[in-house]
């Protein structure tokens, strides 16, 4: 019998099908073991990455809420505009990309390399703004070269609209795009990184009324990221409109009666402490702070000799000059040191110990009691007035109506003055107090500071015979529709405890000032309202030039406070134009002006009918045609301090 022949697998061969068997089950398993991980426990992390591959959020800005006047006239208003935005994740290139933007836009690549860099730790298909407020012709050229400019994106933003121009810039502020700093505070966690808001002014300090809730689109896109559809849209939410106290038509006047003058000017309700007028003189334009400033115009503000960045109505301090001798007379005449018939002799200068303090009259006042003391601004019946009181006792009384501390009147950065006393120098300087410094105390120099708010809400609070409101700048906020969201009604914050006889004789001496023969404020007066004030002149540096004139640097402040009418006050204001030398020619007319406007509005002054010249054959005036206000008071019986 013949034996079976077939093959019969070595031992190696076998071993060698068992590994291969091995190694396709390992694969097999791994293979469904990723499988398994990828639809059941990384499904909603793979979802998430397709839909953003494929869907996209583009958020839409709010726009801010409008700000108006006291009558619902628009001071801030909105505008659209054109930004450019980034989605990181498109962008295979970023230093190409960078550079082609830089070169299109005519921009610093730092420059959007920083905005960049910003929004760093976002997700990466969030768009990113890299310039904003773009022009549009930028934006046509962009689209030009959309196709090689992958991840790029135009937005539509609302900017802000100023249609009066520089008018009230200090006091509404301007936008600038929230800062790396400003989206680490908490204040600011809902803001993306190209956002604006209030860097000053109105805008800053009530950023949480006029900022709205952005809203958004989720659109979807191709492979390429091109547009395919809106899946979803969020609408955004505009901010709420803040009512001034203002009245755009007092604002204009104030700040054209400036003309190129440097200064500022306050004017108040005197019964609610709303601001009727808040000007600074000279203003800047708030659009070109929410784009790129040009480099030529921030040269050009900077080296300004008028400051015009500065809000001097809220920062400028400024000794009051002989506007601060009402608060000197009030504090001899309520301490028994004077009264209206107490008198001391001008002859033009005082002399204490070595020392001799001039009247700014050298001729001399000669006779003076307390109401000619006031209408001449008679220096010498202050310097001894002064001498007797001494130093603590004018602070506390300068104290009452508020002075040497920030009023509120809801501004961030308010200064708050200064009102010196002995203790106040030891602590400042470390030296002692000096009897011949209360001298220069008591006519409003030395080391005495008031800024334009302080010194409105001082002469009010004598017109309202010690009663102290709140100066305040908005009226109430308002949404969408108008309705009134929150009202801010006056406030009464205190009250000096001064007798009614001693304010019936400073406003007599004020009157005086404004009315009578050679009373330093007569620029001031109306015929048809009875206006109290005083005038003022402060000290800056006395230095002449070569001819031996004052370089207009180191001029004196020219300073007038007032309030109408005078048996029942409604309106109080106080004016500064720096280096403007004399109260009664150069500030006096200006708060005529603002007064003669309130009062026209009221309806009590009739407003002046413009002249019509006569016509030529052509129908042309033969003239300017322009027509010339009235002057608001005479300029006769009008002495100058």
């Amino acid at each position: 019998m013949k034996a079976h022949s077939g093959i019969i697998p070595d031992g190696d061969g076998s071993r060698r099908i068992i590994w291969i068997s091995f190694g396709a089950f390992a694969m097999f398993f791994l293979l469904l073991s990723r499988l398994w991980y990828l639809q059941v426990v990384d499904t909603e992390n793979l979802l998430d990455q397709s839909e953003n591959n494929r869907l996209r959020f583009v958020p839409v800005a709010a726009p801010r809420g409008a700000i108006l006047d006291r009558n619902g006239k628009v001071l801030v208003s909105n505008t659209p505009s054109f930004s450019v935005a980034v989605i990181p994740k498109d962008v295979k290139d970023r230093e190409q990309l960078v550079s082609s933007l830089a070169r299109l836009l005519k921009l610093d690549p730092k420059e959007i390399q920083d905005k960049w860099n910003k929004g760093q730790g976002r997700a990466k298909y969030y768009p990113l703004v890299v310039a904003s407020n773009i022009s549009r012709d930028q934006m046509e050229f962009l689209e030009e070269n959309r196709l090689s400019l992958s991840g790029v994106n135009i937005e539509m933003k609302p900017v802000r609209a100023y249609p009066n121009g520089e008018l009230a810039s200090h006091l509404l502020g301007y936008l600038g795009e929230v800062s790396e700093e400003e989206l680490g505070n908490e204040r600011y966690k809902d803001y993306n990184a190209g956002d604006y808001t209030g860097k000053s002014g109105i805008e800053k300090s009530w950023e949480n009324f006029l900022h709205g809730t952005d809203g958004g689109r989720q659109i979807e896109v191709d492979a390429r990221g091109r547009f395919l559809r809106t899946v979803e849209e969020t609408a955004s939410t505009v901010g709420n409109s803040v009512m001034l106290t203002i009245d755009l038509d007092m604002q204009k006047v104030a700040e054209q009666a400036f003309g190129d003058k440097a200064g500022a000017a306050v004017a108040m309700d005197v019964n609610t402490g709303e601001v009727l007028a808040f000007a600074s003189n000279p203003g800047f334009d708030p659009a070109l702070f929410t784009g790129r400033l040009p480099a030529d115009k921030w040269k050009e503000y900077l080296e300004d000799k008028r400051h015009p960045l500065e809000n001097k109505a809220l920062k400028g301090m400024y000794p009051p000059g002989s506007t601060f001798k009402i608060i000197t007379a009030i504090a001899g005449i309520e301490e028994g040191l004077i009264d209206a018939h107490s008198s001391v002799d001008c002859p033009g200068y005082y002399k204490f110990g070595n020392a001799t303090f001039k009247c700014w009259d050298k001729k001399g006042h000669g006779h003076v009691e307390l109401r000619k003391a006031l209408r001449e601004s008679c220096d010498v019946y202050f310097y001894k007035l002064a001498e007797r009181l001494g130093v603590n006792r004018i602070a506390a009384y300068a104290k009452k109506f508020g002075l040497g501390a920030p009023m509120g009147i809801g501004l961030d950065n308010e200064k708050g003055g200064v009102i010196p006393t002995e203790e106040w120098k030891k602590k400042r300087f470390g030296t002692k107090w000096f009897s011949g410094e209360t001298l220069s105390v008591g006519i409003g120099q030395g080391y005495v500071l008031t800024t334009p708010v302080q010194l409105a809400s001082m002469i009010a609070t004598v017109a309202n015979d010690g009663v102290i409101y709140q100066p305040h700048l908005v009226k109430r906020i308002v949404d969408l529709d108008g309705k009134p969201i929150k009202e801010f009604p006056p406030q009464q914050v205190g009250r000096a405890a001064i007798k009614p006889s001693t304010f019936k004789l400073i406003k007599e001496g004020l009157f005086a000032v404004v009315n009578e023969p050679h009373g330093t404020g007569g620029m001031a007066r109306l015929s048809e309202v009875k206006v109290a004030g005083k005038t003022g002149s402060s000290q800056v540096v006395k230095m002449r030039d070569s001819k031996g004139e004052v370089p207009y640097q180191f001029r004196d402040h020219a300073l007038f406070v007032a309030f109408a009418p005078l048996e029942k006050p409604e309106i109080a204001v106080a004016v500064i134009v720096e280096h403007g030398e004399h109260g009664g020619s150069a500030a006096a007319p200006i708060a005529g002006r603002l007064l003669r406007a309130y009062f026209e509005g009221k309806g009590v002054i009739k407003k002046p009918v413009p002249k019509q010249e006569p016509k030529d054959e052509k129908g042309g005036a033969p003239g300017s045609g322009t027509p010339t206000a009235p002057a608001a008071a005479p300029a006769a019986d009008t002495d100058t301090e």
